[in-house]
């Protein structure tokens, strides 16, 4: 198989052709330490100051808010364990049953530490009930809030705004992890109160190994890595400049192309998902369609093996997944299909398509194309297919 259907874009993307360029330099020119007193670091120092603006300005933040990460996940654990360190007190930390692991596990460590912790449930189309929120708002002391923007695997788009405005009345700490939704969906940290939010190079067409985290000014946080001055005291370590360059161009090149790009993806995304269920019976979409990633299509195939469908269609050149990335290898099913009681003979059958701004008519159209034969080869093999008649 020589081609290759890239269709697995909430796990990681293709980095940008601009991106891959404007890094170049830093690799070979300007390869000095941005914290060196000579001129030579001072230019490099910068670019890096122009970088952290052209992050700042997606979502809206001052460049002074922005800190430079190795990832998500040491993005997620330094605003959830630094805003519990910095209360002092073992707050209440609220979080989601839906998370990605990276939040799911440092909030389950804090409770092994002695804080108290809730995991909001959500509805059978994966959805928040604020409500739920507020009661546990409403119970006194102080809290830290951390709720994804949207979810990687259904894609379902929670209401930030509107709990970020609740935790805010409450005296608490609010974090999102917006790995998911930036550069999709517009975000604007002037208008949506939250206090810390994530953002992860890969996935928005940046290399791996680059994240960054909003602080809002006057946020109190403990530094998850110390030993050196970076990053205003924030986090010690050298600045990993040419990925830091590169997280910059491609958070412009997001702002450049969102409108047009999220509109087309949503429109590729709409033809997949119409394909699949005309062609293929007992088959549903996980997660509320009415508001959701214009990238993400979740979808079930009742009394088939999701590992199975990802098996052939890799032999075919297209690739998917099972759920989230960081989950690969396991037999459990996703916690967070699971969380949405997702009927039994599904929920070992979730396929999750992401697409991006490179996704291509013609490649959807190749997986319609091939798509239903395989869910029929392996429905025709199952013990567990519904009987005929």
């Amino acid at each position: 198989m020589n081609q290759t259907i890239y269709l697995d874009n909430n796990a990681t993307t293709r980095p940008a052709p601009e991106v891959i360029e404007v890094m170049q330099p830093f690799l070979h020119e300007l390869w000095g330490n941005p914290s060196s007193m000579h001129d030579f670091g001072g230019r490099v120092r910068k670019h890096v100051e122009e970088a952290r603006a052209q992050v700042a300005q997606l979502i809206g933040a001052d460049a002074s808010e922005i800190l430079f990460t190795s990832c998500g996940t040491e993005s997620n654990n330094t605003a959830i364990r630094g805003a519990v360190e910095a209360a002092g007190d073992r707050p209440h930390v609220i979080t989601t049953r839906v998370e990605h692991p990276a939040v799911l596990e440092p909030c389950r460590w804090l409770k092994q530490q002695g804080c108290r912790l809730t995991e909001l449930e959500v509805d059978h189309l994966g959805r928040l009930n604020p409500e739920d929120l507020s009661r546990q708002l409403s119970t006194g002391g102080r809290a830290v809030v951390s709720v994804m923007w949207a979810n990687n695997e259904t894609g379902v788009v929670y209401p930030v705004p509107q709990l970020a405005e609740m935790v805010k009345l409450a005296g608490g700490i609010m974090h999102t992890d917006a790995v998911q939704a930036a550069g999709k969906l517009p975000l604007d940290v002037r208008r949506v109160p939250v206090d810390l939010m994530t953002i992860s190079g890969h996935k928005l067409h940046a290399p791996k190994g680059i994240g960054a985290l909003y602080i809002r000014r006057g946020t109190r946080l403990r530094p998850l890595l110390l030993g050196g001055h970076q990053e205003n005291g924030r986090r010690g370590g050298t600045e990993n400049v040419p990925y830091i360059i590169g997280l910059g161009r491609a958070c412009a090149l997001a702002a450049q192309h969102m409108r047009a790009g999220t509109a087309r993806m949503a429109t590729l995304r709409d033809r997949l998902q119409a394909g699949i269920l005309a062609s293929c019976p007992d088959t549903q979409v996980n997660g509320d369609e009415t508001r959701r990633l214009p990238n993400t299509l979740n979808i079930s195939f009742h009394y088939v093996e999701g590992e199975a469908i990802l098996y052939h269609l890799s032999d075919l050149g297209i690739c998917a997944s099972s759920g989230s990335a960081c989950a690969a290898g396991s037999l459990e099913p996703s916690h967070v299909i699971r969380a949405m009681g997702v009927p039994f003979t599904a929920v070992h059958g979730s396929i999750r398509f992401s697409l991006s701004r490179y996704t291509t008519e013609a490649e959807i159209d190749y997986v319609l194309e091939h798509l239903p034969g395989i869910i029929q080869k392996l429905r025709a093999m199952s013990p567990f297919a519904r009987p005929a008649g």
